[in-house]
């Protein structure tokens, strides 16, 4: 490149870089005008997330009825057996063979937090937990230094269909967390709080808090080593269902936060006003007061909330670590010591049908619902 034209290009790159800027401010400035919504996507299987939330997965699925084995009484032909994620006859088998779910598979990093609103999940790991939930019972794993486990849909009903509908959420951990000790607890549906909000014209809208607060209603503890354990981080994990033509506030949150409403069932909503269709996740500004107005069907949305952790992502699959070498030592581990190896009888680890909602814990305490 000539002399010449060396400042015309230095030139022009000062003055992109200018628009650039000014064009951010008067975005933000059209987004608070606009009622805080910075951006919309569509969505599908895998729902897009921000920092701190690394996934989320929407699992929702129509089984059939149960076999002897708890897997479906329907033939498995034409399926991708151990990878079937397409929703043939509106079901998947995703890496289960026999019964729905996911066999043994191991984690390092981060956190799971599942989120049951329809079937049952069995739980089993490599330091000899088991658990059953469903039907609005949430289950929040610290995978932190690594463990192995199971999670599986056994097909309950034999006489009726097994409806399931779950999400799954992956929570980072900082970098001083991610060698925490493994650990779950379960928050059962009858114990996580619940916001009731009516409006002006007797409509109700209900918030299940499963982490953070609001109105003056707290979720329970979160996993003594989650980002959410501590209240600065400002995470909110809540499932919001709004009778037609409810409106509720959601209170604003603190700057820089990261905060996005997922919109999965229902007609049309409007955000400060702004019209938004269904099936789209909106990122949303934090640090602003949002007025949300239903349409003419019930809705269901999930909101997620938190400041961001300001450390490198690098992930391999089912380990999220801080670096490549991190990456690396984790997958020499995981061969090494299978982090406590599988001390079940199937890797497609079911209980007996007859066993109701329970927790079974690393210390031997039992919880029984």
């Amino acid at each position: 490149m000539s002399s010449i034209n060396a400042p015309s290009l230095r030139l022009r790159q000062i003055i992109l870089r200018q628009e650039k800027k000014l064009n951010k401010q008067h975005l933000r400035v059209m987004i608070i005008k606009n009622e805080a919504i910075l951006g919309l996507k569509p969505l599908g299987f895998m729902w897009p997330t921000t920092n701190p939330f690394l996934f989320c997965a929407h699992h929702l699925d129509d089984y059939p009825a149960g076999n002897l084995e708890m897997g479906p009484a329907a033939s498995l032909e034409g399926r991708d057996m151990g990878q079937d994620f397409t929703p043939k006859d509106g079901w998947r088998m995703y890496h289960g063979r026999k019964v729905p779910g996911f066999p043994v598979h191991p984690h390092r990093g981060f956190e799971t937090i599942t989120i049951v609103r329809n079937g049952t999940v069995d739980h089993s790991d490599s330091h000899g937990q088991a658990g059953r939930y469903g039907k609005g019972d949430v289950q929040w794993m610290t995978a932190g230094a690594g463990l192995q486990h199971s999670e599986m849909f056994p097909l309950l009903n034999t006489g009726s269909g097994n409806p399931t509908e779950l999400f799954q959420l992956w929570l980072n951990l900082p970098k001083a967390k991610k060698f925490a000790e493994p650990y779950f607890k379960m928050l059962w549906s009858e114990d996580i709080p619940v916001y009731k909000t009516m409006d002006n014209n007797g409509k109700l809208t209900d918030i299940d808090v499963i982490a953070g607060s609001i109105g003056g209603v707290t979720a329970l503890a979160a996993a003594p080593d989650s980002w959410a354990a501590d209240p600065v981080n400002e995470i909110a994990v809540w499932t919001i269902q709004m009778e037609s033509g409810a409106q509720c506030k959601i209170p604003a949150a603190g700057s820089g936060v990261n905060r996005t409403l997922y919109f999965h069932a229902g007609s049309t909503l409007e955000i400060n006003g702004t019209a938004v269709s269904s099936n789209q996740a909106i990122e949303l500004i934090s640090d602003l007061e949002l007025t949300i107005t239903n349409g003419s069907q019930e809705c269901q949305l999930l909101l997620l909330q938190g400041k961001p952790i300001n450390e490198p992502v690098v992930q391999y699959g089912p380990f999220v670590m801080n670096s490549q070498g991190e990456i690396q030592q984790a997958m020499a581990d995981y061969r090494k010591t299978e982090f406590g190896g599988w001390p079940w009888p199937m890797r497609e680890m079911v209980h007996p049908r007859s066993r109701g909602r329970f927790a079974k814990y690393r210390d031997g305490s039992e919880e029984i619902r």
